[in-house]
């Protein structure tokens, strides 16, 4: 076994989000993010910056089970946060793109708590001050 002494391992090429239909998904996170989309298939859809970098993809599952906030049985498994500058000014558009704000979150200052239109959650947090 060999031990990795300072240096990098490797870097973030993508985030990769199953789904029932990654168009759809895409779309919205395109929305949100202000991504492009670099590459669209039936299967797999992946958007970038204008840099043409990846970032986020979407792959496809068939027997997709949506994730649910607070929920052991159908666990988040990931979330995504997303930096704005004022909440009362983002949540409109989230909610207008097809984002449901989440039971339980108390809109407490610097986050709140959103599921995109398939229940993976994602935070709209503030920058700290």
């Amino acid at each position: 076994m060999s031990t990795i002494v300072g240096g990098m391992i490797g870097q973030l090429y993508a985030i990769v989000i199953d789904c029932p239909e990654p168009s759809e998904l895409a779309e919205f996170y395109g929305e949100l993010l202000s991504l492009s989309r670099l590459e669209d298939s039936r299967e797999f859809v992946v958007l970038g910056n204008e840099s043409g970098a990846p970032l986020v993809a979407f792959q496809r599952v068939h027997d997709f089970r949506p994730p649910q906030w607070s929920v052991p049985d159908h666990p988040q498994q990931m979330h995504v946060d997303v930096m704005v500058a004022d909440l009362d000014v983002a949540e409109p558009r989230v909610l207008a793109l097809g984002a449901t704000l989440l039971d339980g979150s108390d809109k407490s200052v610097g986050y709140r708590v959103y599921a995109d239109p398939v229940g993976h959650p994602f935070c709209l947090v503030t920058p700290p001050k």
